[in-house]
């Protein structure tokens, strides 16, 4: 898998990601409630897509979200879709090498984990952007098997298919303390705290 194929994948898909993007508010709700994405907190969303998660975070009445994607395209329509809201801000990054001045009380890889080509050390790096005693979440709104499933088609180029989760619990542990493990037929997750 080479990043700039995902590039390409998902700036051909961007923008008819919203129609085709099926979401279920439990599993989100479950999902950001083990992220503790709570009133007040910095977030930052990896691989945001076009802002699937964004009504979620600000319905939790977050303080601040800032959503970074590697599709130039992702980004336009997600930047265009929450122009008004003051508290998001999209830029178009690369989460592999991405700084920032300010570090963040959650962050969230959700629905995208695959995509990444070294998941190693894409956990180290987001690990350095999180405030001490911050969360990071790498979460799934279906199953491992679903998603597997859905990367064999038209994806199959730009997945690593989807780790278990004891793998990356192991990729968690000497950064973070994990305390929330799921992989069962609605959801995948692992979060941990940054020790």
């Amino acid at each position: 898998m080479h990043k700039q194929d995902v590039i390409a994948f998902f700036d051909h898909c961007a923008p008819t990601w919203d129609q085709r993007n099926v979401t279920n508010d439990a599993v989100i709700g479950r999902i950001l409630d083990n992220a503790h994405v709570t009133a007040g907190a910095d977030v930052l969303d990896i691989a945001c897509g076009t802002g699937v998660l964004f009504p979620y975070y600000l319905r939790r009445n977050v303080a601040s979200v800032t959503g970074i994607d590697i599709s130039s395209r992702m980004v336009e329509i997600a930047a265009e879709k929450w122009r008004h809201e003051d508290r998001i801000s999209v830029l178009c990054a690369d989460a592999d090498i991405f700084t920032s001045q300010r570090s963040y009380d959650a962050i969230v890889v959700y629905n995208a984990l695959p995509h990444f080509v070294n998941p190693s050390s894409l956990i180290v790096r987001l690990t350095t952007l999180l405030k001490k005693g911050g969360r990071l979440t790498v979460a799934h709104g279906a199953s491992r098997e679903a998603i597997d499933r859905c990367h064999k088609g038209a994806a199959q180029h730009v997945s690593n298919g989807l780790m278990s989760v004891e793998s990356l619990y192991r990729l968690f542990t000497p950064h973070l303390h994990v305390d929330t493990v799921i992989s069962d037929d609605t959801m995948y997750q692992v979060c941990g705290v940054k020790k």
